[in-house]
Order: structure tokens, then C-alpha cells, then sequence
């Protein structure tokens, strides 16, 4: 009797030793959500949203901030009215980023119709030189692209469709998208089959890391997806402040487009640890978030050597 109970106990005690180490072998693929990491909630009634500021050195950024509104229209207002210096919601700006629509500018109305927002915006506006006005332009349409649906995004002023840039008479394509570009780094050689791609680096400031988007246009053929991950596997960043957490041996082995999914297949130098597996946070996010730019579906998956190892489910997904 006490030979069977021993017996038995060490069965069920080697069982779970084999089971443990099968789950360290074999770890669960973690699946990230854009969505979670753009709206953290802090408290039970604030939450921060994915928004775009200008850091420290110039750059049009993805961070996070504490506003909200009641339907689509009044949260698009109170976005914009972030942009405004000194306006009512600068105390939502975090450390280390700052606004450029000059302080007396008025928010005349905002609309949305459809998967199009149109802002009005007062005269004051155009007080910006060419340069800052190419930023502000970025920062409201990536701002207002967040929004569920919105994907074009007009900007009036008083009334008017502005159509040039005051400074140079440059004119000013309208409906406003992201495509557009943002952070533009020119590449070309000719202005033939010139391709736009924007990648999303790592900077860093005293609260942590957060992500850049820089459009590189250039006159490469290649499938957006290669860019991306040729770019962010390179060895040189044409802007030092900029960072990429993928590994330089990195390589895309291969990738589907399929049904909203587009499926990427790695080498083993995905992992930043190939004994657990475990693939940084920073390269996920990057390569999703550039992804998410560059390609419309719903879900990036990553594969090494043909496993699913995670997968990120991108900020618009129903």
C-alpha cells in the first residue's frame, strides 16, 4: 500500500516536472493589440489616447494623452484644440513634447461626413512660416486619422479651402492624408516611379521610449514591407537620435497578404532572447505601426521559420 502511494506520487510529481518544462519549451504566443498600447487607462474614468506632438528635436511624434469627448466631432475639437499653444488643454501636453498653432487661432467648426473630417480653422493660423505650417498640417492629420474611419481630413480657414502655403505660394494638395508623408526624408535621384514609405523608429526622453514616423521617399520598387525591414534592420540611421531595436541580422524570410492578415516569416534573429523566444516590445510595435501606414489590413502576424511566435492586432480592427 505505502509502495503504490509513492509510486503514485511520483508519477504525478515527474508529470508536472514534464509539464513545466513544456510550457518553458514552448512558450504561448503573446498576441499585442495597437489599441491597448494607444488608450492605457490610468484611473477609472481618464484614459490616455494615442496622439501626435513635436518632441524635443523636431519630430512629429506618437505619444499619449489624456483626451477624450463625448461623440467623434467633439474629439476631434478637443484634439485640435491640444494643438493650440497655451489653449485649454495644455496641461494635457506630456513632458517633453510641445504644440505649434499659434495661441489666438479659433476653432471655427469641425465636421465629419463619412470617412472625411473637415476643420475650419481661424486666419491666425497662417502666422506660421511654410516650415511650421508643414508640421502643423501633419500633426492634424495624424491626429484626426486616429479617429475610427477618418481617412481624409480638410483644413479651411475662415471658410476657405486653404489651397497654397502663404509664405511661397506652394500649393497645397487637399483632401489631407497620411500618405502624404511626415517627417519627409528625400531619397530620389528623379522624380520617376518615386515610392513613399514611413517608418516608425524609437527615441527616448525622461519618461521612456515612444515611436517617430519618418516618410522616405525614394525612388525604390520594392514591396513597402522590404523597405520597412531593410530600414529598420540598417546599420545606418540617417538621424542618430533615431533608434531601431531590430536586430541588423534580421531577415524577412518571407511574407503573405492574405484576407486583412499579412503574415511575416523571420529568421531566428527576430528573437532578442532565442532561448525563451520572446521578441521586444519596441520591434513589434515598430514594424506594426510602420505596417499599419504602409498597408490596409487588420493584423500583422510574425512567424520564425514558418511558427507563429506572436501576432499584433492593429489599432482600427473592429
Amino acid at each position: 500500500m505505502l509502495r503504490k502511494f509513492a509510486y503514485n506520487r511520483i508519477f504525478r510529481t515527474t508529470g508536472m516536472l514534464l509539464l513545466f518544462l513544456l510550457l518553458l519549451l514552448f512558450p504561448a504566443s503573446k498576441e499585442y493589440s495597437l489599441e491597448d498600447d494607444a488608450s492605457s487607462i490610468v484611473s477609472n474614468t481618464v484614459s490616455l489616447n494615442e496622439v501626435y506632438l513635436i518632441d524635443k528635436d523636431g519630430y512629429v511624434a506618437r505619444t499619449k494623452a489624456a483626451i477624450y469627448g463625448n461623440d467623434d466631432e467633439e474629439y476631434a475639437k478637443n484634439l485640435i484644440e491640444m494643438l493650440i499653444i497655451d489653449g485649454k488643454y495644455s496641461s494635457k501636453i506630456p513632458n517633453g513634447f510641445r504644440v505649434l498653432i499659434p495661441t489666438d487661432t479659433k476653432i471655427n467648426e469641425v465636421t465629419i461626413d463619412d470617412n472625411a473630417i473637415t476643420v475650419d480653422l481661424s486666419n491666425d493660423i497662417l502666422e506660421l512660416k511654410d516650415d511650421a505650417l508643414k508640421k502643423v498640417i501633419s500633426l492634424i492629420t495624424y491626429n484626426l486619422t486616429t479617429i475610427d474611419n477618418v481617412k481624409y481630413v480638410y483644413l479651411k480657414v475662415d471658410g476657405n479651402l486653404l489651397s497654397t502655403f502663404p509664405s511661397s505660394n506652394t500649393t497645397l494638395n487637399q483632401p489631407l492624408k497620411k500618405e502624404d508623408g511626415v517627417n519627409t526624408y528625400y531619397d530620389a535621384f528623379n522624380y520617376k516611379n518615386v515610392s513613399k514609405t514611413t517608418v516608425y523608429y524609437v527615441n527616448k526622453n525622461n519618461n521612456g521610449y515612444y515611436y517617430v514616423p519618418v516618410t522616405k521617399i525614394n525612388n525604390d520598387n520594392r514591396d513597402k514591407i522590404r523597405i520597412i525591414i531593410d530600414e529598420l534592420t540598417s546599420s545606418h540611421i540617417y538621424e542618430t537620435n533615431l533608434m531601431s531595436f531590430l536586430n541588423y541580422n534580421t531577415k524577412l524570410i518571407s511574407y503573405e497578404l492574405k484576407d486583412d492578415v499579412l503574415t511575416l516569416n523571420f529568421n531566428e534573429f527576430l528573437f532578442d532572447d532565442a532561448n525563451n523566444k520572446s521578441v521586444l516590445e519596441e520591434v513589434i510595435y515598430s514594424i506594426s505601426l510602420s505596417v499599419r501606414d504602409n498597408y490596409d489590413v487588420k493584423e500583422v502576424v510574425f512567424n520564425v521559420a514558418g511558427n507563429e511566435i506572436t501576432k499584433s492586432v492593429l489599432k482600427d480592427i473592429e
